[in-house]
């Protein structure tokens, strides 16, 4: 763990893990960068820096809460590859954090090298995912012995009735299995989370999504959209149309893969990551 200092003062943290070319990874949430470990031993073949965005992890928490709004987190980002002084840089994502790196791209194209979305979030391109596809993604576990109590809470979410307990009642659609692994993922996972910055990253104003679009379809680095076959959180389709917004595209659907295909089947998603990055 290294930290490096962001424009306003706030220290943040960072973690490298692995050897050879550097990757920075944006985590989802927001929360801290541990959930995505290795990355299914991806660091075998680069070397992943981690950032924790602030106010997660071991970054501090930062004098002015509105900082954690998604756009201005671009100023880390940069602050960070500033820091590592990399002219260039292969950008990684995970689900929210694929907003930031959509702006983030869209604002400093001229720093990315690759861009890999994994299992993205679309809000900062304005992509809506309607319910009838998260529930035609959520009937390829229909045979799972806990999908009656998960389908349930995945309807009163999507008929606008959700309470915490449907939230957590779904947890299971975002593995590829829901085993001893998944679920204490999924556990430490929550304990990460902070309702404050959650709230605060896609606050008003945080995303233009019609400058956003414009701006990616100028991009011309290549782009890996990679998709998990049962994620009801970023569908194949919704991720094949965020593909489509980019000029240099490539979208991949991991077979059997959900919203962490890395836990899913790791040597997989090496190999597809490791290929594109290589």
């Amino acid at each position: 763990m290294d930290f490096f200092t962001a424009h306003d003062g706030t220290k943040l943290a960072y973690h490298v893990v692995g050897d050879g070319p550097p990757v920075v990874c944006l985590p989802g949430g927001p929360t801290a960068s541990a959930y995505l470990g290795d990355l299914g031993g991806l660091s075998a073949h680069r070397q992943l820096i981690r950032l924790d965005l602030r106010g997660t992890g071991q970054s501090a928490v930062p004098e002015d809460a509105a900082s954690y709004r998604c756009d201005r987190l671009v100023d880390d980002v940069e602050a960070l590859r500033a820091h590592l002084r990399l002219e260039r840089m292969d950008l990684l994502a995970h689900c929210a954090g694929a907003n930031l790196a959509a702006l983030y791209a869209a604002r400093h194209a001229e720093h990315v090298s690759t861009l890999s979305l994994i299992t993205a979030s679309v809000r900062a391109v304005g992509i809506a995912i309607p319910g009838e596809l998260r529930r035609e993604t959520a009937q390829l576990r229909r045979d799972e012995p806990w999908f009656p109590v998960a389908f349930a809470a995945l309807e009163a979410i999507v008929a606008g009735q959700a309470t915490a307990e449907s939230w957590q009642a779904i947890a299971p659609f975002s593995y590829g299995r829901w085993d001893a692994a998944a679920q204490a993922h999924q556990a430490a996972d929550q304990e990460q989370q902070d309702l404050e910055v959650v709230a605060a990253y896609s606050a008003e104003g945080a995303f233009d999504q019609d400058a956003t679009r414009a701006a990616l379809a100028r991009f011309a680095p290549p782009v890996l959209v990679l998709a998990g076959e049962v994620d009801l959180g970023a569908p194949p389709r919704t991720m094949a149309e965020l593909a489509r917004l980019f000029p240099n595209a490539r979208l991949v659907v991991q077979p059997g893969a959900g919203h962490f295909p890395w836990l899913d089947d790791a040597d997989r998603f090496v190999a597809t990551t490791a290929a594109f990055l290589g």
